[in-house]
């Protein structure tokens, strides 16, 4: 899954800004991504990495979307608006990558 969204990515942002894009930052933001969604779905210790991988492919698009968006975020961390010159620019709240996601265990 995360080479597919890697792949999907590069396509997109390359068609972007080909002088901007960094296929190393692209993939830590992949991974990243990955990471903090399955943290999210709280998996409970029975579950294997088989299980996890075929769990998480249902969530193909939230990890697609918060790499894009941590990517996009590079030199903007933390910034809630941007204005200059007339433009102002307003960041959509990080959480709303992870709609759907559930947890399926509960915090001890």
């Amino acid at each position: 899954m995360i080479e597919e969204i890697i792949a999907e990515l590069t396509t997109e942002l390359q068609i972007a800004d080909p002088h901007l894009f960094n296929a190393d930052l692209l993939r830590l933001k992949v991974e990243g991504a990955y990471r903090e969604v399955a943290r999210a779905r709280r998996y409970p210790y029975s579950y294997n990495a088989a299980d996890i991988e075929a769990d998480m492919s249902k969530y193909y698009s939230n990890v697609l979307a918060l790499a894009r968006y941590d990517y996009n975020q590079v030199g903007a961390e933390g910034q809630k608006s941007y204005h200059e010159d007339g433009v102002t620019v307003h960041y959509v709240d990080r959480d709303v990558f992870f709609y759907g996601v559930l947890p399926i265990a509960q915090k001890a």
